[in-house]
Parts: structure tokens; sequence; C-alpha cells
């Protein structure tokens, strides 16, 4: 029989070889010659860019964080599906959790994973601070969270059905020069109890937020 994998674990190796790989959003109509030559993935950005194929990633946080989190999922897919016994599937954009993992490979049962992405803050020296701009949020309150034995619309399964709930962090630095917005990109994954604050991630809404502090709160050894 073989050892089932430690999925926590499993997952910080594979999100450490992640990279996001957009250098913008591509447009069909462009003005330049054909065919397109390049010598490397360098030189073909430079090219596209020059002949107007390029249109900027978008700056405000929302949408950035959903052009990431499709990525993030996506390369989780692929790397899940060259495993045996291992299973994923997607979960909607609004609902829970992102990706929904399960199999002997993880040694049975459901795990939910989530994928969380936050901007860091900047200091107003320029510099980027070890605190992300905004809370995060890691559960609607009112619903799953404090009804786990109920199965709620755009959910697999009731919440209290996982093994596991693990939440995939991207933190990033806004780059507004560059085409690909996301400088600096890091993925961290941790229990997100263990990131839970006190406070609400909104002051309209029953959202339970995460703490700010990156380095203090987030290192992976807690």
């Amino acid at each position: 029989m073989t050892e089932s994998l430690d999925l926590e674990n499993w997952l910080r190796a594979q999100c450490s070889e992640y990279t996001f790989g957009l250098g913008g959003a591509y447009r069909i109509e462009g003005d330049h010659a054909w065919p397109l030559t390049a010598k490397d993935e360098v030189d073909l950005l430079k090219q596209l860019a020059a002949g107007g194929h390029i249109l900027p990633l978008p700056k405000e946080p929302a949408a950035l964080a959903n052009v990431l989190e499709v990525g993030i999922v996506g390369f989780l897919i692929d790397r899940i599906s060259s495993l045996t016994s291992a299973f994923a599937e997607r979960g909607t954009e609004r609902g829970y959790p992102d990706l929904e993992i399960s199999g002997d490979a993880f040694g049975g049962g459901y795990h939910a994973i989530d994928i969380k992405v936050a901007r860091r803050a900047v200091r107003k020296s320029g510099t980027p601070a070890n605190k992300t701009q905004s809370a995060i949020t890691l559960y609607t309150g009112n619903t799953y969270f404090k009804h786990p034995d109920l199965q709620f619309p755009g959910t697999f399964r009731p919440f209290a059905d996982y093994t596991s709930h693990l939440d995939v962090l991207g933190i990033y630095t806004l780059d507004d020069k560059a085409s690909g917005r996301v400088r600096d990109l890091e993925l961290i994954v941790q229990q997100p109890w263990k990131i839970a604050s006190e406070q609400r991630s909104s002051t309209t809404r029953e959202y339970i937020g995460a703490v700010k502090d990156i380095d203090g709160a987030w290192c992976t050894d807690r």
C-alpha cells in the first residue's frame, strides 16, 4: 500500500515552484508584419507589446486577485492530475472552496483549498511593508462557517464534511509600470484558523478576516 501524502506539505512544495507568468492581457488585433519570429519569451513579449497586442491587467485589487486565483487553481489542478488516485474539482467563483481535493493519495476524504490574494501595503517611502493592504476574508461567518452541517448554494458539500481546510495565500506587490502588474508574488499555505483575526474584513458584512501581519502571523511554522 502506498503511503499517503501530507496535503499541506505537498501544497507548499508545489506552490514554491509557481510563477505568475502573465505579461498582460492579449489582444488579437495588432500592427506588425507576419510571420512573427521571437528568440525567447522575453523577446516575444516585447514584440507583442510593440505591435499593440498587450493590454495591461487591471490594477483594482479584486479584479487582479481574480486573475491570480484562476491561474493558481489551474496550476494546482495540473499538478494534482499528475498524481495517482488524486482528484481535483474547481469550485464556483463565489462558492466555497475554490478547489476540492480528494482521493487516496491524500489519505481519502475531501479537502477544501481556498485561494486568497492580497496586495502588500506600501510605506510612505514607497517600499513594501510586511503586511497586507487590507484584511483577507477567510469565511462568510453567517453561512457555512456558522452552520457547518448545512449545504449552501455554491458549495460541494457541508463545511463539516471536509477532512481539512487549507488556504493558499498569494501576496504580491503592485507594479504600476508593468503590464502584468504583479511583482514579488509569494504563495503561503496555511491553515485558516492560524491566521484568523478577531476582526471582520468588512464593516457591513459578517466576513471573518485574517490578520494583516505577514511575517509574524503567516509563517508556516506556527
